[in-house]
């Protein structure tokens, strides 16, 4: 009986170690106001102008498939969470765009040639059409009303929309940076990147700041 006891013992300890392991992170990012109730998997997107960019982290602990039930001006849908890690969800009425950054010790700015400049043009321009998206290139393309899984590390730190990675920012102290745009922005951010090409330099090197745009599709 004490051999019976102490096995099941054992069996329910390595069951509730496993059950804690369970942990799935999403970030919410919508383009109003976000309401959540109390199980975290209803969330209303207020009817407002649209204009501004919100977001909200919601935790799962739990293995098992999470459902996000959404009303938004956009109509009423679901949003499925189906394995740990970390997520966005968009619920925005804009793709949001973005990629694993790889930031320097060097800070704000860097030096880059026109063909280093212009790759880079490219290199955007393809994330933009949603061109070489693939986990192995961690770069992502997330429509309205879809979730994508970013990494299996729940520390990282992920930058959104309309927000600027700090230049005093420790990016020793998290296992990975990602940087995300909504593709309004990105339209934005390709056009001033395409009138520092076009511009006449007599430098062979241009100047630009070395976070204007994510480190996209390869």
């Amino acid at each position: 009986m004490q051999r019976i006891s102490g096995f099941l013992f054992i069996a329910i300890a390595v069951s509730l170690v496993a059950c804690k392991g369970h942990e799935k992170k999403v970030l919410v990012y919508a383009s109003d106001k976000i309401t959540v109730d109390a199980t975290q998997q209803n969330i209303t997107i207020a009817n407002g102008d649209g204009t501004t960019h919100h977001e909200q982290e919601l935790d799962f602990k739990t293995g098992d498939p999470v459902t996000l039930n959404v009303e938004s001006p956009q109509g009423k849908y679901t949003v499925s969470i189906p394995d740990d890690g970390l997520y966005i969800a968009n619920l925005k009425n804009d793709t949001v765009i973005g990629s694993r950054q790889h930031v320097g010790a060097e800070g704000g700015e860097s030096r880059v040639t026109q063909d280093a400049l212009k790759q880079k043009v490219d290199s955007l321009e393809k994330l933009i059409q949603g061109q070489n998206v693939s986990e192995a290139n961690q770069n992502y393309f997330i429509v309205p009303g879809k979730a994508a899984k970013i990494t299996n590390e729940l520390n990282a730190k992920i930058f959104g929309p309309f927000t600027t990675i700090p230049g005093g920012f420790d990016a020793g102290s998290v296992p990975a940076i990602y940087k995300f745009y909504s593709m309004r922005e990105m339209h934005v951010i390709v056009s001033r990147l395409d009138k520092m090409l076009s511009r006449d330099s007599t430098s062979a090197d241009t100047k630009t700041p070395s976070k204007e745009g994510p480190s996209a599709a390869k």
